[in-house]
């Protein structure tokens, strides 16, 4: 409850279709692409706030003429920090030379940013360095226009160390060792290719060096260089890029791990990670706007041209649950509807909780992003006390008095602001008994609402770790007096860490693991804990096809509701009054109220590709050998 969970990232890509001065006529400004690639980041933040970046390619620039800017920041708020940098560029441009003001073509011509093809993406640093240099879009230069290089994307892949291997097999020396160099120097590599056996084809049909130029952009098959590109990547990945004379693509994983919409029209062609950022953007409606198809990707030639190409073959669809339930915008008409039913489906258990004493229950929801689970959730608590009304009224029938239906009437869900959190204050003491003391004070509670008889059900949409909850939330609660702390989770139990681009690395940090280890050692099983460590190892020299998740055997001997018991019992603190009870979501549940997004490994350790069952035994390994490195 309310630990922080990061996410990699999110993407923007706009490409206009008509020229700039079209735009400058119709919207009044030729700067309408850098105008709508702010609003997209924007409202995209959610995804990533500890870097931005924004690459642009103005096409048909003439030899000594720059036609690629990028920019990147890794400051407080560095979305504001890279327009603002573009801003002052072009503030600066314009007041030393008026006479840009209403001439789009020297705009253009000498003006930074302002381009056709756009590109832009927000972070968080889960893994490796967040400097600067870590920041996308990464740009692979070359003096040859079509074999420039743009590439971000919303990716993590399983399988980095054997892509680096093939990297060097073909003869390259790769300046970094991370997923994204790794993955733009093996489309790089192709891009190459493709470009040289144009130009040698050319060359043969007589055209002059020069004029081979145009006829490489027309030609190049940009579907046929992400196919042997991506042939051996295994992970969820959203991947953009902008080759230098204009084309530019998003591909989409085959498992569709990782979300990609698009929107085009007559003047504009656009992708983000989330549908309503396009909507709001663009004011366009909702069936405007659409999925890209798993394996398949979204190619925008110079042209204009949008083809849409099947990359690699699809695998059975299982698309990020968490994204609907966390981390995407809750704007969405389709994921505000699904964290409604989320809470629709857990009441149930709840009410079951508090011995249906509707009466003498408070409803609360923290933080601010399970709000619309928890509408469903009272939606449902209202409909279970409307029937029994109901029940009273007509089991009375004429025998009761005006006042006893008044009374009957009158009974209600108490709904209640219970956490605000405290947006300034800030946990800037790292030493541990003094940053823990100031975290139980993130939040700010409301007194005077509970009475000693209550109980207070709380709910939020996952439970992670732990951490927060056992040291600061339950504490602040339990402040206010109640009988009963029901948590409730809109998530399932998380299990198994993911290696899919949430920041979930390490078994031992997840509450469930921890609480299955106590239950194993409290019955007698421990043993199971090293049967499954050797089960792990004998498979460390297996194809990953061929590897099984024996993690799951540690979980096998327990029912959810023992498993939710412990971890209850693991984050209440020794000084606690109230009883505590913790509710997780079933994952029966999870796939009724998310049809479309079916991707639940963390919860069931099922990984959508063969690279996470490896991940996850080796997650596995690294916690029995006290390792603490990441498993992928």
């Amino acid at each position: 409850m309310s630990d922080a969970l990061k996410h990699e990232c999110g993407i923007a890509v706009v490409r206009l279709l008509k020229p700039l001065e079209y735009y400058k006529e119709k919207y009044g400004s030729a700067f309408y692409g850098v105008n709508k690639m702010y609003l997209m980041m924007e409202k995209q933040h959610n995804r990533g706030q500890d870097g931005a970046g924004f690459a642009s390619i103005k096409l048909d620039m003439k030899p000594g003429e720059r036609y690629i800017s990028r920019v990147r920041s890794v400051a407080q708020q560095p979305i504001q920090d890279i327009f603002a940098q573009i801003n002052d560029r072009i503030n600066t441009e314009l007041t030393a030379h008026p006479e840009y003001a209403n001439d789009v073509a020297a705009q253009k011509k000498n003006i930074p940013y302002i381009g056709e093809v756009m590109l832009g993406h927000v972070r968080y640093g889960t893994f490796g360095k967040n400097s600067v240099e870590s920041v996308h879009p990464f740009l692979r230069q070359n003096n040859w226009m079509h074999r420039n290089l743009i590439m971000a994307g919303n990716f993590n892949m399983t399988n980095v160390k054997e892509l680096f291997g093939n990297l060097i097999e073909l003869g390259q020396h790769p300046k970094e060792y991370t997923d994204t160099i790794t993955i733009m120097e093996k489309i790089g590599h192709f891009l190459d290719d493709a470009v040289a056996k144009l130009y040698k084809d050319l060359k043969k049909e007589g055209f002059s060096k020069k004029n081979a130029s145009p006829q490489i952009a027309e030609r190049l098959k940009v579907s046929k260089i992400l196919k042997r590109a991506a042939k051996n990547w295994d992970g969820g990945y959203a991947m953009a890029g902008l080759i230098g004379h204009g084309d530019a693509f998003v591909l989409r994983d085959p498992a569709g791990i990782r979300p990609a919409y698009y929107y085009q029209d007559d003047e504009v062609v656009v992708i983000a990670s989330e549908r309503p950022v396009i909507q709001t953007a663009f004011n366009v409606k909702f069936d405007d706007v659409h999925e890209l198809d798993p394996g398949k990707a979204i190619i925008i030639k110079k042209s204009g041209e949008v083809r849409f190409k099947q990359i690699l073959e699809p695998l059975e669809r299982k698309s990020c649950s968490f994204e609907r339930i966390y981390f995407s915008r809750g704007g969405d008409a389709e994921i505000y509807q699904e964290r409604k039913k989320l809470g629709n489906l857990v009441m149930p258990k709840v009410l079951e909780s508090i011995n249906y004493d509707i009466k003498n229950t408070v409803f609360s929801f923290i933080p601010n992003t399970a709000e619309t689970s928890f509408y469903g959730m009272v939606d449902s608590a209202d409909i279970y006390l409307n029937e029994r009304k109901t029940a009273a009224i007509l089991e009375g029938q004429h025998s009761l008095s005006s006042e006893k239906i008044k009374e009957i009437l009158s009974e209600h869900i108490r709904v209640e602001k219970i956490a605000i959190k405290d947006a300034k204050l800030r946990t800037f003491i790292t030493e541990d008994s003094s940053r823990d003391d100031l975290v139980a004070h993130v939040y700010d509670i409301t007194y005077g609402v509970i009475k000693p008889e209550d109980n207070l059900v709380i709910i939020d949409d996952s439970i992670v770790r732990g951490t927060t909850l056992k040291k600061s939330i339950l504490k602040m609660l339990d402040r206010l007096g109640p009988k009963r702390i029901v948590v409730v989770s809109s998530a399932p139990q998380i299990r198994y860490p993911d290696c899919y681009g949430i920041d979930m690395a390490n078994l031992e940090s997840l509450v469930a693991f921890r609480a299955a280890l106590e239950l194993l050692k409290e019955n007698g099983q421990y043993h199971i804990v090293e049967e499954v460590y050797n089960k792990c190892i004998e498979q460390t020299e297996l194809a990953d096809k061929y590897v099984q998740n024996f993690v799951k055997e540690i979980y096998d001997p327990f029912t959810d509701e023992q498993i939710s018991d412990k971890i209850a019992e693991l984050l209440s603190p020794d000084s606690i009054k109230a009883e505590v009870k913790i509710i997780f979501q079933p994952v029966e549940n999870l796939h009724e109220a998310c049809p479309k997004n079916l991707g639940d490994w963390y919860f069931t350790g099922n990984y959508p590709t063969v690279g996470g069952n490896r991940v996850v035994n080796r997650a596995f390994i690294n916690f029995y050998e006290g390792n603490k490195e990441r498993a992928y």
